[in-house]
């Protein structure tokens, strides 16, 4: 017996599956057969849950990233993956969501000593080009064969920016960009998508600035979307789908955007 997840061709007319709904268990005819035999209860879902891998976090393919298509997938805690070179998108609903509560934030002492010296300024919302770009291409990004941030997507979010749902934090030194992130609201959370740093440590200083506005402004999470050790270091933990939505949009789940306490930077 193995868990998989369905994986669903978009179109016009189904946009996304519900990302609950596309687990399923996939059994032989021999595995059947011996659950009946042995009056074997098929796992829980949390069990089921607990078995997934990275490979199974793709619930969709196809579509396109419309303004109305992105909005959707992101308040559902579906995200896109579009490697250009291949042309195809992927869309990605993880189970386990790996996320940082803005009170949890961990600022390191070495980082509180940086701050302390002032020698960077923090600023929202006042540079999303120029950050969206640095993330494209800096270390080389664009060039690697599985790049995912290229023009059609830069173009995508840039629109989303000029609706107030997708979102920078900048860096500078002196009138200098050296460092920044971005992503995209949603609910009362605020969805990660890159990050990136000319400078060392300041695409953290980045990350501890948006921790902070976000506990001023009512904000609730942080998705960083994948686990990295460096995020967990900064205070990132899993949780499930089902509490991930319900911290985003409420108890009752799926609120609309004017009853939720946070819906952006505000200045």
């Amino acid at each position: 017996m193995y868990l998989c997840r369905l994986c669903y061709t978009l179109d016009d007319r189904l946009w996304f599956p519900n990302p609950e709904s596309s687990l399923f268990l996939n059994l032989t005819i021999e595995e059947e057969n011996l659950f009946e035999e042995n009056k074997l209860e098929i796992p829980s879902e949390e069990e089921l849950y607990k078995n997934l891998t990275p490979d199974d976090e793709m619930i969709a393919q196809g579509g396109d990233l419309s303004v109305e298509r992105l909005l959707l997938a992101y308040d559902y805690g579906i995200f896109p993956w579009f490697p250009f070179r291949s042309r195809q998108i992927y869309w990605c609903a993880p189970v386990r969501r790996f996320v940082i509560f803005p009170a949890e934030i961990h600022v390191s002492h070495s980082m509180r000593t940086l701050m302390n010296k002032n020698i960077y300024r923090v600023t929202f919302n006042t540079a999303f080009d120029q950050v969206i770009k640095n993330c494209s291409t800096v270390e080389g990004r664009v060039d690697e064969e599985q790049a995912w941030l290229g023009d059609e997507m830069i173009e995508s979010y840039t629109k989303l920016h000029d609706l107030g749902r997708a979102q920078s934090v900048e860096v500078w030194r002196d009138d200098e960009l050296v460092g920044g992130l971005y992503g995209v609201t949603s609910g009362s959370g605020f969805i990660g998508e890159s990050m990136f740093s000319l400078e060392p440590n300041t695409s953290k200083l980045a990350l501890i600035s948006l921790a902070k506005k976000m506990q001023q402004e009512g904000g609730t999470l942080i998705d960083c979307q994948y686990y990295t050790p460096h995020l967990e270091s900064m205070g990132g933990r899993y949780i499930s789908y089902k509490e991930y939505v319900t911290i985003l949009w409420g108890a009752e789940a799926y609120k609309t955007e004017a009853e939720c306490p946070y819906v952006g930077f505000r200045d």
